[in-house]
């Protein structure tokens, strides 16, 4: 069975996706995936498989990175979603989590048409989880959404899959690899939270309005989804205590150093409470982690401790979660 994919959204994750089903073809028609892709959706309008045999992706890539669009007609992701027919949504819009659209919006009417949604924005689902999985449910379709926490560590897989024998305690982990630069580098050098954050910003590391990484909001919205998929909670990201990084400085790293600490970004999710905030980690720690990277300790009564570690954004690491909940739903609709 051949699984028709429209891609709402064609930014770094959209593009990398894309470059990954290009690239990798082969091994996965051997693995028994075979899908084509009957619309994609950018920000300008979409480009649409009139005849239903799918867009050449290396074709499409390439008119978007020469182009800056894939529009070939205005139409917006609705119009297309009402238009074009599939089998999974790939939601991969903008994170929104004010309003949690445009792509709030796209999984409702994804599940109105009885469509699977695959999503790597976390938006939605840092505001209307519950909502979001009841609608799905009531459908009788999939909602997967690997990519919206941790981007390639594949924790919530892991934790569904792996540890289904288990009872989760707590999870405790490094979410935001923007924040953990701007320590890890405060750490490094002795500079000031200013001047680390602008080198950041230019090595692309942090956006240039930086305050959605570090007042915290980015590490609560994926501590409010874990919460939501591992405790069955029912809240958004206003329940998590949030306090970000800004006030950091030089000297309190130092401080903790001396008595053998470093100071993380850390969020901790358990089934009472939840929590994201600077706190001291013991330098030996697991979750004592450096540069961009995310890392996340999954504390079980049988499994005990353990503790995955990876890269929590970039086209690859992001598009690989979000290829493997493709690949999910492909193998459970055609068999």
């Amino acid at each position: 069975m051949t699984t028709r994919l429209i891609l709402m959204g064609f930014g770094t994750v959209g593009q990398g996706l894309a470059d990954i089903i290009v690239e990798r073809e082969a091994l996965l028609k051997e693995r028994g995936f075979d899908a084509k892709v009957v619309a994609i959706v950018d920000s300008k309008g979409a480009m649409i498989s009139e005849d239903g045999t799918g867009i050449n992706l290396k074709e499409a890539l390439r008119k978007k990175r020469l182009e800056g669009s894939v529009a070939e007609e205005r139409a917006s992701p609705i119009e297309v979603l009402e238009q074009v027919d599939c089998d999974i949504v790939v939601d991969m819009t903008p994170t929104n989590i004010d309003t949690g659209e445009p792509g709030l919006s796209i999984m409702y009417r994804a599940f109105e048409m009885k469509r699977h949604v695959v999503t790597s924005n976390k938006g939605p689902l840092a505001i209307d989880f519950s909502g979001l999985s009841n609608a799905a449910r009531d459908a009788g379709v999939l909602l997967r959404y690997e990519a919206t926490v941790g981007g390639g560590m594949h924790l919530l897989s892991f934790i569904r899959d792996s540890l289904s024998s288990c009872k989760v305690f707590y999870i405790e982990g490094v979410l935001n690899g923007t924040c953990n630069y701007i320590l890890s580098r405060m750490e490094e050098t002795e500079y000031p939270y200013e001047e680390v954050l602008e080198e950041a910003k230019g090595l692309g590391i942090a956006e240039a309005d930086p305050t959605y990484d570090v007042s915290g909001l980015d590490a609560a919205c994926k501590l409010t989804i874990i919460a939501n998929v591992v405790f069955g909670r029912n809240v958004t990201y206003s329940d998590v205590m949030t306090t970000g990084i800004t006030e950091i400085t030089p000297e309190a790293l130092l401080l903790a150093a001396d008595g053998g600490y470093a100071i993380k970004m850390i969020g901790v999710a358990k089934d009472t409470s939840l929590k994201v905030a600077p706190m001291l980690v013991p330098r030996d720690s697991p979750l004592n982690v450096h540069g961009t990277l995310n890392v996340a300790s999954i504390h079980t009564d049988v499994a005990k401790t353990i503790t995955l570690m990876g890269r929590g954004a970039g086209a690859s690491e992001t598009a690989s979660s979000v290829l493997s909940d493709i690949i999910a739903i492909h193998n459970v609709i055609s068999h």
